[in-house]
């Protein structure tokens, strides 16, 4: 080949070629099936005279500098973590915990250890993502982690000990249950007694460190799917669409159905309906969200 032709190969396609291709085999081939273009291909398609082409290698180049932040983000992610794996520490686990604001359900928290130089695209605060997206992740984070634990604090608990003390209980939980056990915690602006290992808190830990991050996706779709199932055995509720959060539809079930057996006594609307408390009082809050806090 003479390199005044400049013939360019990639899986068997020219650079040349990529001009008398039709733009419906373009949009299939680098737009739906996100095939690489050859070298020099994306310059060729933006001087392509066809429009069709030049709107094609737009929507590439907006996918290429999607990945490239997508990159710089998944960096920050492990910004805690990176020390730690370079000092020889290994096994760095992160921690999170769900359903602190429910009327109604257990706290569940997971614990999560994963390999040195792990990067999982779109793993983040599992409350910045869509539950089709943790549903998508959830199974990539367990098939990659080195240990995956689970914890939960019952609705019992929750009544006896308060709710702070009960996610303190699910997290413990969640950790005791890795193996191995990790040599360095990440939490979530926590500290966990009774644990031999060095515990990091970190204030917004689950948007700041991939391992957080990674805990706090299985255990949102770990609890969510546990409502699902506790949504047919206490019907009526409608626990598997509102997962026990105190929405407006779940407030009408409880009005109507009364509280079950999963609803949470020490918390205002359960203990007003059941006569706990006068309705002028409020002597059992439901606990106050952390700034920017659905869990």
């Amino acid at each position: 080949m003479r390199a005044a032709a400049a013939w360019l190969y990639f899986a068997g396609v020219r650079v040349q070629d990529l001009r008398r291709t039709p733009v419906p085999e373009l949009q299939r081939l680098y737009v739906d099936e996100c095939r690489d273009l050859p070298g020099g291909g994306l310059t060729a398609l933006k001087s392509d005279p066809r429009a069709g082409a030049r709107a094609i290698a737009e929507r590439i180049e907006r996918r290429n500098h999607k990945a490239q932040a997508e990159g710089r983000r998944l960096s920050r992610l492990c910004a805690f973590e990176l020390p730690l794996w370079e000092q020889g520490i290994t096994l760095v686990g992160g921690c999170d915990e769900v359903g602190m604001a429910p009327l109604a359900g257990p706290v569940i928290a997971a614990a999560v250890i994963l390999p040195p130089g792990t990067r999982i695209k779109g793993v983040n605060d599992s409350k910045l993502l869509t539950p089709e997206e943790r549903d998508a992740l959830e199974p990539e984070i367990r098939a990659c982690a080195l240990a995956v634990g689970i914890g939960r604090a019952e609705v019992e608990e929750i009544d006896t000990v308060n709710i702070y003390r009960a996610g303190l209980l699910a997290l413990k939980r969640a950790v005791l249950a890795l193996i191995p056990q990790p040599q360095h915690l990440l939490i979530d602006a926590r500290k966990l007694d009774g644990l031999s290992m060095p515990q990091q808190p970190i204030i917004k830990g689950d948007a700041k460190s991939i391992t957080i991050g990674a805990a706090s996706i299985v255990a949102k779709v770990h609890r969510d799917r546990l409502m699902a199932q506790l949504d047919g055995e206490y019907p009526g509720y409608g626990f598997a669409d509102h997962k026990g959060y105190p929405t407006p539809e779940h407030l009408d079930a409880l009005e109507r159905l009364g509280a079950c057996v999963l609803h949470r006594r020490s918390f205002a609307p359960v203990a007003k309906k059941l006569g706990l408390i006068p309705e002028q009082q409020e002597l059992f809050a439901t606990p106050k969200k952390r700034a920017g806090e659905a869990r």
